[in-house]
């Protein structure tokens, strides 16, 4: 007597046979082809994203914002020079901390607390489109997230940046897609 095995379908209230594969010796079943495949495509993006990062990020060796703890912008409001023994790397780029908390909360949603363009000024990513170096003591925290701004002798791109917030923001954006894709 043949066994047929079936499953029941709860969105069709019906049962349905399932029909037998015989596999061949040696033969891979599908499953795992698929799984293998998708496996792959998965981890390639990742290595890809992980490049695309490290070329495209403000980062010196792999560390970002000059070692500055990018959680202490947002509880302290202030920057705060991170630790080496505090570090944590994602997707390629290392960031320190200034205290096991900061780096905890860091490591639950890094996201959150990321540079955004990459750590490059906001101003010049908005004005121009380039990659311009920062001071990491010149930041802001608009709408949740942390722009970095240049900031040397008699030229403070977070000044210029608050007199034409709205319209820099929205060019920033967009340049930054551009480049980061």
């Amino acid at each position: 007597m043949k066994v047929i095995p079936t499953i029941y379908l709860k969105h069709c209230k019906a049962w349905v046979n399932i029909p037998s594969i015989e596999k061949k010796p040696n033969e891979m079943p599908m499953k795992t082809l698929i799984f293998l495949i998708a496996l792959s495509l998965v981890s390639g993006n990742l290595i890809a994203q992980k490049e695309l990062r490290s070329k495209q990020f403000n980062l010196e060796k792999g560390l970002a914002i000059q070692g500055y703890d990018p959680v202490s912008y947002f509880l302290q409001n202030k920057a705060v020079k991170g630790k080496k023994e505090l570090a944590v790397s994602v997707e390629g780029t290392t960031y320190y901390f200034s205290s096991t908390a900061n780096k905890e909360l860091f490591s639950k949603n890094y996201k959150n607390y990321e540079p955004q363009y990459g750590g490059w000024c906001a101003y010049a990513m908005g004005n121009a489109g380039e990659k311009v170096e920062v001071d990491p003591a010149t930041f802001k925290i608009m709408d949740g997230k942390l722009l970095l701004f240049y900031n040397s002798f008699f030229n403070n791109t977070l000044t210029i940046w608050n007199k034409n917030e709205a319209d820099l923001k929205t060019k920033a954006d967009r340049n930054w897609n551009l480049i980061f894709k």
